[in-house]
Order: structure tokens, then C-alpha cells, then sequence
């Protein structure tokens, strides 16, 4: 069976984290199934020259943020899991408690009550004691925290590469290797 993950794109600023996403999945022939917030699709407008079609078009998938009917609402849906880019803290509390308003939330909750892979690109900064007790809890739970923290020893000649080198670094937590990604080699 083909490889499959979910990818949720929420309102919180760095869209391109969700849209690098899925053109690296595509490139390494992983089967996308895209749930998008109504506050990323406003947030797409204002920091990609982008069309929400476009971006549709970049997975395999798209589930409507409200159907909460959709197979990947379903633990039987198999899939390696999750990836949320970006993950806004509204989203990422929802998760936290368990308490889902929206398909993207539920699927989440769903992979980790499956014991799959959950993996949350958290962008919010600084952060208050309810953020931090949100992010211990998920993690707690399963999920793993992988904020999109900027890699400097690869000396990044781009934004590009900045941005492919995070989400690479957060698709290998799938086991998926991304050859994009720069490794430390050390002194």
C-alpha cells in the first residue's frame, strides 16, 4: 500500500511550511489527504501569491474543514499520520483536550487515539504557561512538538531553503528521508 499522510493547514502565519509540504510528499510519491482551516485559506491570500485551487491541486485529497464525516476522521483510515504546517495554538489546543470543532482537530485527535504519528510545526511565539502546559500534554499523549526553528549551520542562501530544510526535518520524523535535508557533519 502507498504511503499516506494527512496534512493539516491552520491560520497561523508560515503557510508555506503546509504548502512545502505537500510538494515534497508529492515528490517522494506519499498519498496526501489535505484538511485546510477556514483562517489558513484568509492566510494564504496575504502571504503567498496563491490560489486556494492551487493549493488544492497540491494533494491527492481534499477534505472540507467541516465534514466531519470524512475518512480520515476514522482510526480505521490508515494512514503513517499527521502532520500539521503551521500549527496555530488554537489548533493545537483543541488537540490538547480533545475538545474538536473542526475536521482538521478531530483527524489529529484521531491519529493520536491510534497511537500514529502526530507531528505539530507550532507557530506562535513567546509563549505563556498554558502553551507550554498544551505542548506538555500533547507530547504526554504522543504528539511531537517540532516548532519550524531555522537551521544556521547550513548556511541558508534563501528563505527557500530555510523553509525546506524545517519541513524536511519534520517529514523525516515520518520516517520519510528527504534528501533537501542538510545535515550537521560536525567540526
Amino acid at each position: 500500500m502507498q504511503k499516506r499522510l494527512i496534512v493539516g493547514i491552520s491560520g497561523a502565519s508560515g503557510i508555506i511550511y503546509g504548502v512545502r509540504a505537500l510538494e515534497l510528499l508529492r515528490e517522494h510519491g506519499v498519498q496526501t489527504h489535505l484538511v485546510v482551516s477556514k483562517s489558513a485559506e484568509l492566510t494564504l491570500h496575504h502571504e503567498l501569491d496563491m490560489s486556494l485551487d492551487a493549493l488544492r491541486d497540491l494533494a491527492d485529497e481534499v477534505h472540507p474543514i467541516k465534514d466531519v464525516g470524512a475518512s480520515i476522521a476514522s482510526g480505521s483510515f490508515l494512514t503513517e499520520g499527521m502532520l500539521v504546517a503551521p500549527c496555530s495554538v488554537r489548533s493545537m489546543a483543541e488537540i490538547a483536550t480533545g475538545v474538536t470543532s473542526t475536521l482538521l482537530t478531530r483527524a489529529a485527535d484521531v491519529v493520536l487515539k491510534e497511537r500514529r504519528r502526530l507531528v505539530l510545526m507550532v507557530r506562535e511565539t513567546p509563549l505563556h504557561t498554558g502553551h507550554l502546559r498544551s505542548m506538555t500534554a500533547l507530547s504526554e499523549m504522543g504528539a511531537v512538538i517540532a516548532p519550524p526553528v531555522p537551521a544556521f549551520y547550513t548556511r541558508p542562501q534563501s528563505l527557500d531553503e530555510v523553509v525546506t530544510q524545517s519541513v524536511g526535518r519534520a517529514l523525516e520524523l515520518f520516517g520519510l528521508p528527504i534528501a533537501q535535508v542538510q545535515r550537521w557533519q560536525g567540526h
